[in-house]
């Protein structure tokens, strides 16, 4: 492609590329302009970004239709990254440059004095170089170290002692992010960890277009579209934000996790890596939604900490481990089909623990503990609602008679059938609820854990963390002494 393009300022000119008006464009109408088009064909506005059509999407939208900085705001794991880095969708395909210049300098409308300098000297003859739409996106971590020199930049005396200039001369400026990001989209995630002196810089940017360098006045221009993410409880007008900067954001748009189970299985599904290239992998939907629905009771559980949150990747991750441990047990016990039962949830544990932030009661029952109720309340809610009515009578009584039932997570899944075959009326509700079909071997052991995971759930039937179930083991008995932490001497 780079042969076809311009390479001088004149052939830039004879071209159909170099019509000034639309060089000369500021990138916040480019995006504009873009995104008028995009919404013509009546696609999606970004690929891959699902559960915001009718929430965020609109005010991303009318953001930048309105050519606004924007902040996302939203939980870890609520895609702003993502949404952040479609942007550069909505930018052209190429851009022209002065060649060598560090600040992407337009060949109609120079900003930086190197830039100027080639143009007054080779003319029409000046060197352009072509940019891609991915080169035009700069994004930054901020974090409490990040300096001034980093964001704007700083003078180089390297730089002024090889051209011999003085320090004060604008061409011995080492530039920082910002101006690099120059017609282009600069992203700075965490906001608020940003130390105050350096918002202050990026205020003055958007307050009056131009940089200070070491107490010299450059004037730079900067034509760039400023996007920023932040936690909600860390951006409020007199927290880690400086109030004259919160001002000039645009837009707040705030995200949110999935607002469905079905939506979150849908990402999910998006998401994980299940298709490994080695086996058929046939993962049932109640499996699906189990995973799904353990985030969603995360969510609602007081021990976890909500402010931190409980992000999309718990079951995007749980997912992944999932399909590995059966991907495991199905080649070691030789079966053919790779299908997870819920014992591979359980097996998923470290992909739980590691995604949730505890308050000080759930400190005081463990990660783990808390991780295996959650999987309970999962199986359990997801039973009901897609076997809700079904009579459990006889497996309860056969339980509460004293039989138990080992479930090897290991075996091979017509070894399992057999031994839930001893179950009184297991298998007949796993066939008669369509939770698996009579002949599917792997896909009904999956379902008849699930059965009788609701059962530990509802403390009907008891599970063992070796995986036996038996009878439901009662309550103990407390004394009045015990709720305080123990009886007195």
């Amino acid at each position: 492609m780079k042969q076809s393009l311009p390479q001088t300022l004149g052939a830039l000119r004879q071209s159909p590329h170099g019509v000034p008006e639309r060089i000369r464009r500021a990138v916040k109408d480019e995006m504009r302009q873009n995104l008028l088009a995009r919404l013509c064909t009546g696609g999606p506005v970004f690929a891959g970004v699902i559960g915001y059509e009718e929430s965020v999407m609109p005010q991303i939208v009318n953001a930048i239709l309105s050519r606004h900085n924007f902040i996302l705001l939203g939980l870890r794991g609520q895609a702003k990254s993502r949404i952040l880095r479609s942007l550069v969708t909505l930018l052209d395909d190429v851009m022209p440059i002065v060649a060598g210049s560090e600040v992407n300098d337009s060949p109609f409308a120079p900003i930086s004095k190197f830039a100027r300098t080639l143009l007054d000297d080779a003319k029409d003859d000046t060197p352009i170089e072509w940019v891609h739409r991915d080169q035009r996106y700069v994004e930054k971590l901020a974090t409490p170290d990040v300096t001034i020199a980093d964001m704007i930049g700083d003078l180089d005396p390297i730089k002024a002692a090889r051209g011999g200039h003085l320090l004060s001369d604008e061409l011995t400026i080492h530039y920082g992010m910002l101006p690099r990001a120059n017609r282009g989209i600069f992203a700075l995630n965490e906001l608020p960890d940003l130390a105050g002196k350096v918002q202050v810089g990026l205020f003055n940017v958007m307050q009056e277009g131009d940089v200070q360098i070491k107490g010299y006045p450059v004037r730079l221009p900067l034509d760039v579209q400023l996007v920023f993410t932040a936690n909600p409880e860390d951006y409020t007008a007199r927290g880690k934000i400086i109030t004259p900067l919160k001002d000039r954001i645009g837009s707040e748009i705030q995200t949110h996790y999935p607002r469905s189970v079905d939506l979150g299985v849908e990402i999910t599904k998006q998401e994980a890596w299940t298709v490994r290239g080695t086996r058929v992998i046939r993962v049932p939907e109640f499996i699906a939604e189990l995973v799904e629905r353990i985030a969603f009771e995360a969510r609602a559980d007081r021990r976890i900490d909500r402010r931190s949150g409980v992000s999309q990747r718990l079951p995007i991750t749980v997912m992944e481990n999932v399909v590995s441990n059966a991907e495991r047990r199905t080649v070691q016990a030789g079966d053919e089909d790779v299908v997870p039962r819920v014992s591979d949830i359980y097996a998923a544990l470290p992909a739980i623990t590691g995604k949730i932030e505890l308050e000080y009661e759930g400190e005081l029952v463990g990660g783990a503990v808390i991780a295996r109720e959650l999987i309970r309340r999962a199986a359990d809610a997801t039973f009901q609602e897609r076997a809700g009515g079904a009579n459990v009578d006889d497996i309860i009584m056969w339980f509460d008679e004293g039989a138990a039932l080992q479930v090897d997570e290991d075996a091979s899944s017509r070894a399992i059938n057999q031994a839930l075959d001893t179950v009184p009326g297991l298998l007949r509700i796993v066939h008669d609820t369509g939770l698996a079909a009579e002949d599917d071997d792997a896909q009904a052991v999956s379902a008849a854990e699930l059965v009788l995971e609701a059962l530990v759930a509802r403390k009907r039937i008891s599970r063992s963390d070796a995986g036996e179930y038996g009878r439901a083991t009662p309550e103990p008995r407390r004394r009045p002494n015990d709720l305080f932490g123990g009886g007195v001497g």
